[in-house]
């Protein structure tokens, strides 16, 4: 009981925003995993690049405000893992990653 209460309590507990809005950011995370299965030519570049900025800087956020938030932390770099990896597939569909050939002629 005493460890509940201390939670409920907490300055990072449910009665605050430190706590509500990483579960709420959980979101982010659901619906790329959820677009996993979708075919690269259906996913945005641009979005899928923001996503990641905005990850990296709310990571920055979460481990730099007092008292650190672990929970917003976590969600982000769960973010942050997902999105790079949409990114790469997105970027293989649109042949950024392609390796080149040598257009050199070979005599």
């Amino acid at each position: 009981m005493s460890f509940f209460k201390t939670f409920i309590n907490s300055p990072v507990g449910p009665k605050t925003t430190h706590f509500w809005g990483p579960v709420a950011n959980w979101g982010f995370v659901a619906a790329a995993m959820a677009d996993i299965d979708k075919p690269p030519e259906m996913l945005s570049g641009n979005m899928t690049g923001v996503m990641c900025v905005y990850s990296a800087l709310c990571m920055r956020f979460a481990w730099m405000v007092r008292p650190r938030n672990y929970l917003l932390l976590a969600c982000h770099a769960s973010n942050e893992t997902v999105q790079l990896y949409q990114l790469s597939r997105w970027a293989k569909g649109q042949g950024y990653l392609q390796m080149k050939e040598d257009k050199t002629p070979s005599t």
